[in-house]
């Protein structure tokens, strides 16, 4: 894949945004575990971020999911994990299913105020008892007349303190685990950033060990009624399209942190080089060379593996195994290039206020959310043909 110009001025223009508007803040926010969302999501929609591969007829920009991926990169230009995580939850985890299996009424209500920034969003997949398991979700969702009436719990939220709507992963029957599933869209509050809808308790702030500027909360869904014209797209469908959905998040979890790793790697030399210890700098120790070059090479065996996703996602293709091998990789490199690194830095690195021990913590999610590295080698091995499909 090769970013045009147009590639790098949308680049170019999303970092003086983020040197302006988010990392003067990023400090502060960490502190207050929780960022403005709706005011920094309302700015990016008025400059067209939130939907630049989203339909024009919805207020996106109708690009390819190249330019969505070049942002994504570019995200990595924030100097913490949680607000890039938060937006991208926006751009790329509960908005795709929506914008292509959903119908006129749901883009209108939903998908164009997420695209212009005025209401914020959120996934709802993992409960307490079922992470990486999607299919073990209980969330249950019982016709009453033309309504759902929604029950259940969802946990690990990212954005739910402040979200006005989920995508939301529930049981519509009690038939086979894949095909009894239906993504169904829940205003969780009335209005933008107004009172929670009739049924939903935010019922935990969760505390992450990284991440912290994020807002990640356990939800309780106590018989909240919805129409059923906000399931997204067909009944019992909702197992595959969230699973296409989950194609688009790991390419841009992969894409995210290809920036961060470099930054990790370029002040990691900086310090090296500054450094004074056994009469040299450590910069001039042939051990931290070559551990920073084998690091330099792993990210950029990542980028040239997403960008070959990306190019064949683009073309139409399923990048199921090439998504969960860059999602896998990435989640690898987000716990070795910070620990590798930090160890350089010496106490320094055992600071909070050292950025690279933020990476640290924050980088630890990239293995876990998403689906595990578990999940992604068993789907690798699956897509190899050595490990069996469900009901094979």
């Amino acid at each position: 894949m090769q970013f045009t110009h147009q590639h790098r001025e949308i680049q170019d223009s999303l970092k003086r945004f983020i040197d302006e508007e988010i990392n003067p803040h990023v400090d502060d926010w960490e502190a207050a575990e929780i960022f403005p969302a709706h005011e920094i999501f309302k700015k990016l929609g008025r400059l067209g971020f939130l939907g630049l591969c989203q339909p024009e007829a919805y207020g996106g920009a109708g690009l390819d999911y190249s330019y969505s991926l070049a942002m994504a990169e570019t995200l990595g230009h924030i100097h913490c994990g949680g607000v890039p995580m938060a937006i991208g939850v926006q751009t790329d985890m509960c908005t795709p299913a929506l914008a292509r299996h959903g119908s006129e009424e749901l883009k209108q209500q939903f998908l164009a105020p997420a695209i212009a920034g005025d209401m914020v969003g959120c996934i709802g997949v993992s409960e307490p008892d079922a992470g990486s398991d999607v299919a073990g979700i209980r969330s249950v969702a019982r016709k009453d007349g033309a309504d759902y009436l929604i029950s259940g719990q969802k946990m690990w939220i990212t954005n739910s303190l402040q979200a006005d709507w989920m995508c939301m992963l529930v049981n519509t029957d009690s038939g086979s685990a894949h095909k009894n599933k239906s993504l169904v869209i829940v205003p969780l509050r009335a209005g933008p950033g107004g009172k929670l809808t009739p049924g939903v308790q935010i019922a935990q702030k969760i505390r992450k060990i990284g991440m912290h500027s994020s807002d990640t909360g356990l939800l309780h869904f106590d018989e909240v009624r919805v129409p059923q014209r906000y399931r997204i797209g067909a009944e019992g469908q909702g197992f595959v399209y969230q699973m296409q959905q989950f194609q688009q998040e790991r390419l841009w979890c992969a894409a995210s942190t290809l920036e961060t790793l470099t930054h990790c790697i370029d002040w990691t030399i900086e310090w090296a080089r500054q450094r004074q210890l056994f009469g040299g700098a450590l910069a001039d120790q042939q051990w931290v060379q070559f551990k920073l070059a084998e690091l330099k090479t792993e990210v950029e065996a990542l980028r040239a593996l997403t960008y070959r996703a990306c190019d064949l996602y683009v073309a139409g293709q399923d990048v199921l195994e090439l998504a969960s091998m860059a999602k896998l990789k990435a989640g690898r490199l987000n716990r070795t290039v910070p620990d590798t690194c930090l160890q350089f830095w010496g106490g320094m690195g055992y600071t909070l206020e050292n950025k690279v021990a933020r990476m640290y913590r924050d980088g630890r999610l990239a293995s876990i959310g998403g689906g595990a590295d578990e999940v992604m080698l068993g789907i690798i091995a699956k897509t190899m043909g050595i490990a069996k499909r469900p009901g094979h």
